[in-house]
């Protein structure tokens, strides 16, 4: 999948809105009630055809482990409230379409006081498909730019191949991964995504244990790249990972399951434990030759996806 508004598939070759307003907010609708009702039950068939991509690995792994540890659903579940939705629609050809559902939602941090917009990824992979909620990110309004607009004013697409950007959209993942491993390419501003987050790994510490890391990029499908051009030329682009990390302990020790972990372990845990999460990206990037030329991640969605023990 790729951003692309020249994309032709199956002989569709008229670029049009990916979606009208009212069938936006439909798909919004739909996905807010199975996302509460699989909240309150604890159970992933309840929203499995409303998720997929990133936010749907992370979703349905993580009610997969909590309808584990609790069989009869969610005690504390509060309904998932998304308001004040602005639909960013760009135009494009053929199949997937997708668009973005800036909304307001009522789980601001700090009892209300850090005021975060909830944008949501939908994509439709055919004609007969229905869409799905594939991306999420939770942001301060003051940190996002502001689309650009076509003479229709509709948002415009940024190809995945982009090379007017100081980093193209379909190659986020490979220099993300590839940064945190060793630190270069060293594209990206210091934060708590990037520099932290490896400077963190690297002093990992803990007597009698080990820690390795091995970080991937994922670009294909529902995994891929979207990314929307800004006013200044730059681009918002959500982009895909996964991440392992694998604990071992010297003989005579056992690393620590906890019970998100276990509900998704395969294998025994004698002296390794591996665990997976998929993550999602909300980022800008620039155009090349502005500003400072770092790609800024606004926000990080990491989830567990599976554990493995050996």
């Amino acid at each position: 999948m790729t951003a692309s508004g020249c994309v032709t598939v199956h002989g569709e070759l008229e670029v049009v809105p990916a979606a009208t307003r009212s069938e936006a907010a439909q798909a919004l609708e739909d996905f807010t009630a199975a996302y509460n009702a699989a909240d309150k039950a604890y159970d992933p068939a309840l929203d499995e055809d409303r998720v997929g991509g990133s936010l749907g690995a992370i979703n349905q792994a993580g009610l997969k482990a909590r309808q584990k540890n609790n069989p009869d659903g969610n005690a504390n579940h509060r309904s998932l409230e998304l308001t004040d939705a602005n639909y960013v629609i760009p135009k494009k050809a053929g199949w997937p379409r997708w668009f973005v559902a800036d909304t307001d939602s009522n789980r601001d941090q700090d009892g209300g006081k850090q005021d975060t917009r909830w944008l949501l990824v939908f994509v439709k992979s055919g004609s007969g498909a229905g869409w799905k909620a594939t991306y999420l990110a939770v942001v301060a309004p003051s940190r996002l730019p502001e689309f650009a607009k076509d003479g229709d004013g509709r948002a415009e697409p940024v190809p995945a191949h982009s090379a007017g950007l100081v980093v193209a959209p379909q190659d986020l993942g490979k220099q993300y991964t590839g940064y945190l491993q060793k630190g270069v390419p060293d594209v990206f501003a210091p934060g708590s995504a990037t520099s932290l987050w490896r400077t963190a790994r690297l002093n990992t510490r803990r007597a009698g244990f080990s820690y390795q890391y091995i970080d991937q990029p994922l670009n294909n499908g529902a995994f891929g790249p979207l990314g929307l051009r800004t006013q200044d030329g730059g681009a918002l682009v959500f982009f895909s990972s996964k991440h392992f990390e694998r604990q071992t302990a010297a003989k005579g020790l056992h690393p620590t399951v906890a019970p998100d972990v276990r509900a998704l372990l395969s294998g025994e845990v004698k002296s390794t434990l591996t665990k997976e999460r998929v993550s999602s990206q909300l980022v800008y990037v620039p155009k090349k030759g502005t500003g400072t030329g770092k790609v800024i991640v606004l926000n990080r969605l990491p989830g567990l996806t599976s554990a493995k023990g050996s």
